[in-house]
């Protein structure tokens, strides 16, 4: 019988830790569409910018956030950010990279980079939910300029150190919430990352599924990042799935 109680005790004991672990770590798991309207132009430093005709492409972005109880050590959130268009020069005339280009010109600008940020969760219940931090956004992507046997490229391979801040507010009982997410550079403070948008969570078992849709928007403009000068913009509409367990 004594056996028995202590065998009954320690699985009693393994089931309410089990039960208890989900509440130690977090993790949210999710990816976005983006369909962006590229505008701007870049250019080889001390060069004169082209307004290529950038076309408007689809670009994504991939997530995933870990969150503990444990106090004065932040979260942390992994973002990949896929953001590359191709565009056309008409009647070019400009040197880049050693090259002299005219006439008809292709160019591709690919703004890819990695957001890995720490963050703390300010207010976390079912209305509100705030969270601020710091970031560093390290780009991998490039500049290319193409026509006929001729290329050149500039490596995008820098890396910005940003504020962060994210919030999202639900309608009690309703599954709606409206989110926002922002990233500012700073010392690069034109340099930023946002979006704003509507969303509606459906309450499961073991995770929680959120459907969003919003706006977002990308600016990347300085004078001399990483060898080149930028003033460029990709902004638009957003579609994407997050998974809570």
């Amino acid at each position: 019988m004594k056996h028995t109680c202590l065998a009954l005790a320690l699985v009693s004991a393994f089931a309410a830790t089990s039960a208890n672990a989900s509440t130690l770590l977090g993790f949210k798991l999710g990816g976005d569409l983006f369909w962006g309207k590229p505008t701007g132009a870049l250019a080889e430093l001390n060069y004169a910018e082209q307004n290529i005709d950038y076309k408007d492409a689809a670009q994504y972005s991939i997530w995933f956030n870990v969150e503990h109880p444990i106090p004065f050590l932040p979260n942390l959130r992994i973002r990949e950010n896929h953001l590359e268009t191709d565009g056309r020069l008409a009647d070019a005339d400009f040197a880049f990279q050693g090259v002299n280009y005219t006439g008809s010109v292709k160019g591709t600008a690919d703004l890819s980079n990695t957001d890995f940020v720490l963050y703390y969760e300010l207010f976390d219940n079912d209305i509100l939910s705030v969270d601020v931090g710091g970031a560093y956004k390290k780009f991998s992507g490039e500049y290319r300029m193409a026509q006929d046997n001729f290329a050149g490229s500039i490596e995008l391979d820098g890396g910005v150190y940003m504020g962060y801040a994210s919030a999202e507010v639900s309608l009690i009982t309703t599954g709606l919430f409206a989110y926002g997410e922002m990233l500012v550079g700073i010392d690069y403070s034109n340099i930023r990352d946002y979006q704003v948008g509507l969303g509606w969570q459906f309450d499961g078992v073991a995770l929680d599924t959120k459907v969003r849709l919003g706006y977002r928007q990308v600016n990347f403009e300085d004078p001399s990042f990483s060898g080149v000068m930028a003033d460029m913009r990709i902004s638009g509409v957003t579609a994407g799935v997050e998974i809570v367990f």
